[in-house]
């Protein structure tokens, strides 16, 4: 597989590079929205609207930059442009669905400070991806994030129905659940040579 085909691009965000689990971003809405499926597979579409918004937009606004030379604005250009995707998104959810943004919460404003959303127009850009490519990415990306978000969250349901001992509290376990997800996912690093 070439590493700039898209079957390798997607594959590359999705599984080899996790942004949740191999990179270790995004973690604040990974542990905090995944204890139930019901939240975790909207956040993670709601994720995945918002990478798409942002990779376009980060790649028109780098053309725009490189073209007058002022490459120093993109950090401050991709903030601006996630925290307006993330506000179109939370009044999408609001208006036509009350009940799911009370259940997501605090954690749907957080995908604003998302560092996955951010990380991911940055390492597209840095990449020096093309347009079809920067779209792939960001949805392999968004994918990936949603899978560690449902793998997270059905772990986490069937343990509320376990035995467990007073040791193994609540934060512990899940904790101790990320890292083993995280080690499972480091194998698939060999697939990128």
């Amino acid at each position: 597989m070439q590493p700039d085909s898209l079957s390798f691009i997607f594959l590359n965000a999705f599984l080899i590079n996790n942004f949740v689990l191999a990179l270790f971003l995004g973690l604040c809405p990974f542990v905090g929205v995944s204890q139930k499926l019901e939240t975790a597979v909207p956040m993670g579409i709601a994720v995945i609207v918002v990478m798409f918004v942002a990779s376009v937009c980060a790649y028109a606004i780098n053309l725009v930059l490189v073209r007058f030379g002022i490459e120093y604005l993109r950090l401050i250009s991709y903030i601006a442009v996630i925290a307006s995707a993330v506000q179109l998104v939370e009044m999408t959810i609001k208006k036509f669905s009350p009940t799911l943004f009370r259940m997501l919460g605090i954690y749907l404003p957080l995908i604003t400070t998302n560092c996955a959303i951010l990380g991911m127009a940055l390492f597209q850009t840095f990449n020096d991806y093309s347009f079809g490519q920067s779209l792939i990415y960001s949805l392999g990306a968004g994918a990936g994030f949603t899978l560690a978000l449902t793998l997270m969250a059905g772990l986490r349901e069937k343990l509320q129905l376990a035995n467990l001992p007073d040791s193994a509290t609540a934060a512990a376990i899940s904790f101790m659940l990320a890292g083993l997800l995280s080690l499972t996912f480091m194998g698939f690093a060999g697939l990128g040579s």
